[in-house]
């Protein structure tokens, strides 16, 4: 997991610890907010993983993790994270929408955290996720928030307003392969929903008051960084 360039710093995942998930950059964890539940045995979906911290959290939280990416490299790192962190976690070098692999009704959560920026139809791969994860089992997914991707943290002025929010289309990444797709709450919402999701939690973390990291930038304390959304899949 990389954060994306919404933020100050935009590391491997090396630099982040691996005992709890994280949903974005500087904000609670997973022990705070309490999305996930106990994970002891649970068949876990990491979707987009990086570079394999939250995997390796979820892992010694007692889950069978499955996680997968579309960037080689992105797996290769995971790969080595995880054997150095002696831990078991199954890795597919795939897209975030092909998920044939898996059958269905087959996990009992899933996660997806910054990931979905890089992915044009998003509602495709909502489509993948409802159709393996069990009913009434949840998705969590985290994304930079529309709000705070409409600024220049990094810049000079990290409160300057770089774009309209409704532009709806990507624009550059640092990494050229890529467009970077800001959505807002509503179209996640709607996509969600026709995706035969029930959205029960929206969530815009303050910023943490202890420390402050790498990925600080003070547009933090006036806009929520990151959203996160946890919706159950409907049906028996």
């Amino acid at each position: 997991m990389a954060w994306t360039p919404f933020t100050v710093a935009a590391p491997t995942g090396a630099d982040l610890p691996d005992d709890a998930v994280l949903y974005g950059p500087e904000i609670p964890a997973e022990p705070t907010l309490r999305l996930l539940g106990d994970l002891a045995g649970k068949r876990v979906l990491d979707l987009g993983c990086g570079a394999g911290r939250n995997a390796i959290a979820m892992a010694r939280a007692g889950a069978r993790v499955i996680a997968v990416d579309e960037d080689a490299d992105q797996i290769g790192a995971a790969r080595r994270a995880i054997d150095a962190a002696d831990m078991k976690v199954e890795l597919h070098h795939a897209p975030l929408a092909e998920l044939a692999f898996l059958r269905a009704d087959t996990i009992d959560a899933a996660i997806s955290v910054h990931s979905l920026v890089q992915v044009a139809d998003v509602g495709r791969v909502f489509r993948q996720i409802h159709r393996v994860l069990r009913p009434e089992h949840s998705f969590v997914v985290s994304v930079p928030h529309p709000t705070f991707a409409l600024l220049d943290p990094a810049g000079p002025d990290p409160l300057q307003v770089r774009r309209s929010a409704f532009d709806e289309q990507p624009y550059a990444h640092d990494d050229p392969r890529h467009g970077t797709h800001a959505r807002s709450v509503g179209a996640l919402f709607t996509e969600l929903t026709r995706a035969g999701f029930r959205v029960d939690h929206v969530l815009e973390p303050a910023p943490t008051v202890s420390g402050r990291g790498p990925h600080w930038s003070p547009a933090m304390e006036k806009v929520p960084a990151t959203l996160i959304l946890r919706a159950r899949k409907e049906g028996i």
